[in-house]
């Protein structure tokens, strides 16, 4: 059986592994009861991480072609009729019904990524998740039965697309406390922040169209905008955030269609943009009239430093649309969000959402409302800084104790990461597959930049994991950064560099 991978080509590695095999399997060139190779056999034939196989041949399980057997390993089925308990009949095979996508494809990083931090014995310092320990659920129990009790079937009901009305009003009151002073007209209720993007770049976006991002920046907005066809150009950030002075002379050259920004405790590398550079961004927008989206996911989470306004606070034009979720502050199951934008940019939102889900939840709706208007929220939030700075300091610390030389990062004053720059004799490839030997995940930092970065950099979650998981879990991720930087063992292939591990 031969696979080729070429590292030029736009499409991931674990499909141009999947593309081959499923080839072999439908022109018959391996027979069914075939047995593949184990899964690090290929990865090390291949110059590729042992994830990047274990994705391949999830998605070949997925499409009937292959199984896992006890005993005999992976093997092939038979290609027309890959389920052998459905005698005389032959499967549908959905890999041919499915739209090409190209390079387009979304990233399985995602899904791996928490799918990886349920799995027994791996410590996730990867996955932006907010702490269960720290989940109001008994507080949102009690919320439900009051509803049902009061509301009875009509919180069971559908719910305008915009949200519902009493939330809308309770979030435009909470807003206006933090500065952005907004009707309930102004306030669009979403199922998560990830909705946010997608609808913007389908409402504002055209294929073609360039949008301003940041380096790095949040890689699930990327895919937002990729779906929709868009051309990514980046502006660094440093300690005061987006380099506008970078966005002014792109802006001239560009004229890009939206500006998109984390300008408080930044995903992934914490920093909040001075208030200086703000004045500066809305400036820019204003006078070239290019609408700023700017996420504002991490903003209530700060445990330092001074409180600075959001860009929709200072915003005095009508230029900024600011996102927000509270799958952070509360529980990401309740997946609703916001958007705070102008009146005719929630009528066209909501024309484009009613076509995805109609609207959000109509029973976490009521049950939110009651979260904010009885003081719920605020008191939860109280409680959560200070948690949340308690495991900040706990990984700082740890990360302190074992410090490697040609390392660093900065403290951040709120959010939930710490922004690693690792050493540049660290191998990619080898930090990957040493991470998951040792059971802890990361996330790695390139693809969170629209091109390659030129340092090797890593993100670290601390509100996931308890205070002792996260000890451990830096102790075994600075394990496998120093054995990632020892002599390579005889055989390691250096082309792995450059593959994109799914861990």
């Amino acid at each position: 059986m031969k696979i080729s991978i070429n590292r030029d080509e736009g499409t991931p590695i674990y499909r141009q592994i999947v593309r081959q095999i499923r080839e072999m399997i439908l022109a018959s060139q391996v027979p069914a009861g075939f047995r593949l190779p184990p899964e690090r056999r290929l990865a090390d034939a291949l110059g590729v991480t042992r994830a990047t196989v274990v994705t391949a041949y999830d998605e070949l399980k997925s499409e009937g072609l292959i199984d896992a057997r006890v005993g005999r390993g992976t093997v092939v089925l038979s290609a027309k009729n890959p389920d052998p308990s459905v005698d005389g009949l032959r499967q549908l095979s959905w890999s041919h019904h499915f739209r090409d996508e190209g390079a387009r494809q979304p990233d399985p990083l995602v899904r791996n990524l928490l799918e990886m931090s349920m799995r027994p014995g791996v410590i996730s310092l990867a996955v932006g998740l907010p702490s269960p320990q720290y989940v109001p659920a008994q507080l949102f129990q009690q919320l439900i039965q009051r509803v049902m009790e009061e509301g009875g079937a009509h919180a069971l009901l559908q719910t305008p697309t915009e949200g519902h009305p009493p939330l809308r009003e309770a979030m435009a009151r909470w807003l206006t406390t933090r500065g952005m002073h907004c009707s309930p007209d102004e306030v669009m209720v979403l199922s998560g922040s990830q909705q946010g993007l997608q609808l913007t770049a389908r409402v504002l976006l055209s294929p073609g169209d360039t949008v301003i991002v940041e380096a790095p920046t949040y890689f699930g907005a990327m895919e937002a905008f990729r779906k929709a066809g868009a051309r990514m150009v980046s502006v660094p950030v440093d300690d005061g955030g987006m380099q506008v002075d970078v966005l002014s002379a792109l802006l001239r050259h560009h004229r890009p269609k939206l500006i998109y920004t984390l300008p408080t405790f930044q995903n992934p590398s914490g920093v909040v943009m001075s208030l200086e550079r703000r004045r500066q961004l809305l400036a820019l927008a204003a006078g070239y009239g290019i609408p700023i989206l700017e996420e504002d996911t991490y903003a209530e989470l700060r445990y330092d430093g001074a409180l600075v306004p959001s860009l929709k606070a200072m915003d005095a034009t009508g230029v900024v649309l600011n996102l927000g979720t509270f799958s952070k502050i509360l529980f990401p199951g309740l997946r609703l969000g916001w958007m705070v934008a102008p009146r005719q940019v929630i009528r066209r939102l909501a024309l484009s959402k009613q076509t995805e889900d109609l609207h959000s939840s109509t029973f976490g709706q009521w049950a939110m409302e009651r979260m904010i208007t009885e003081g719920h929220l605020e008191s939860h939030l109280n409680g959560l800084r200070k948690v949340y700075r308690r495991q900040r300091d706990v990984m700082g610390n740890a990360l302190d104790a074992s410090r490697i030389d040609g390392m660093r990062w900065d403290v951040p004053l709120g959010g939930y990461y710490f922004w690693c720059e690792l050493p540049r004799a660290v191998d990619r490839a080898r930090l990957s597959a040493m991470a998951a030997e040792l059971a802890v995940n990361f996330l790695p930092g390139y693809p969170c930049f629209v091109d390659e970065p030129s340092s090797h950099w890593v993100r670290l979650n601390f509100t996931f994991p308890a205070p002792p998981e996260i000890e451990e879990g830096v102790s075994r991720f600075l394990r496998a950064v120093k054995g990632a930087i020892a002599p390579r063992q005889q055989g390691w292939d250096r082309r792995q560099a450059g593959t994109r591990p799914i861990v």
